[in-house]
């Protein structure tokens, strides 16, 4: 017997089950609800963390098909991501001159974001979404305006987005809908949010930049179909998706991912030939539309806080 710790039970035991996660049925892969131009509602909110230089919160609303289910394996869940920005703040004595302002990103899914529960070692995924969210905010900085400092821009991934159902994940039926879809829509996330934070902040930026995702998508019998703000688990099957960071004003591209089979349309029952340039047009007009939330969401901050500094 250790006297050290605690013991657990001698006899095994066994979590609880709930009858509503086994009686529900399978969320259909077609059930998306918005017109193919038209985003999901975002909602962001800068300012929550008073111990980092700035903060933000964005939330995207899940599937309105999927709001009233009573099963867990029918719910399609909701992006949910926070950002706290630290700096600009002096390098160490030790580092070398840098004219530069020297930025460091870092994408981290909470243990319970996904379904499939993830460890506290970064993984893959999580390095490749921070080194795309550097390039995205490399182009914005305007880093002459701090030389020799740093500053450390953290996403944290509350709840991520699923490329298949739940039940399809545990049965290992999964189609054509894995092949890291989702990660497209966090990336667009975690640019806008970090756009939030940076300039909540106060750091000197040439403009906001917001993240906008595209992708073609095949249904059942039916053709090819371009579609803004792609929720993974509402479409049979993703054929190619293109996230972009979008700068409006200056009307420039700081960052591009695109994957899939992306070639022109020879069937032409299209409304919209499916070709790249085209593509990376849906994905602007996506990030146009984070904007419009974002300029809103920087504007109710900036009120409340000269609304504070002239009380105090």
């Amino acid at each position: 017997m250790d006297r050290r710790r605690v013991n657990g039970p001698a006899g095994g035991t066994a979590p609880p089950v709930y009858a509503s996660t086994l009686t529900g049925k399978t969320a259909s892969a077609a059930n998306r609800t918005r017109q193919p131009n038209e985003i999901r509602k975002i909602f962001v909110k800068t300012g929550l963390t008073p111990s980092a230089s700035g903060s933000a919160y964005l939330e995207l609303e899940s599937s309105p098909a999927t709001h009233h289910s009573k099963s867990l394996t029918n719910r399609t869940p909701a992006l949910k991501l926070t950002c706290t920005v630290h700096g600009p703040r002096p390098l160490p004595r030790s580092a070398p001159f840098s004219p530069q302002l020297l930025l460091s990103t870092r994408v981290k899914f909470a243990p319970f974001a996904a379904r499939q529960r993830r460890g506290y070692i970064p993984d893959a995924s999580e390095k490749d979404l921070a080194a795309h969210l550097e390039t995205a905010l490399r182009g914005v900085l305007i880093g002459e305006r701090w030389p020799k400092s740093g500053v450390d821009v953290v996403v944290t991934v509350l709840e991520g987005e699923e490329d298949c159902p739940l039940e399809a994940l545990a049965e290992g039926n999964q189609g054509g809908r894995i092949g890291g879809w989702g990660l497209m829509s966090i990336l667009s996330g975690c640019i806008t949010v970090a756009s939030a934070a940076v300039t909540d902040a106060g750091i000197d930026c040439v403009d906001l930049i917001t993240g906008g995702v595209a992708a073609i998508v095949r249904q059942p019998s039916a053709p090819l179909q371009l579609v803004l703000d792609p929720c993974p688990s509402d479409h049979e099957e993703i054929v190619a998706a293109c996230v972009i960071g979008y700068l409006q004003s200056r009307d420039e591209v700081t960052e591009l991912w695109a994957k899939g089979n992306i070639s022109p349309s020879s069937s032409g029952k299209e409304t919209k030939p499916l070709c790249f340039e085209t593509l990376v047009d849906l994905a602007v007009e996506a990030a146009n539309g984070a904007r419009r939330v974002l300029v809103e969401a920087i504007k109710e901050s900036t009120e409340a806080k000269l609304e504070s500094s002239a009380v105090g």
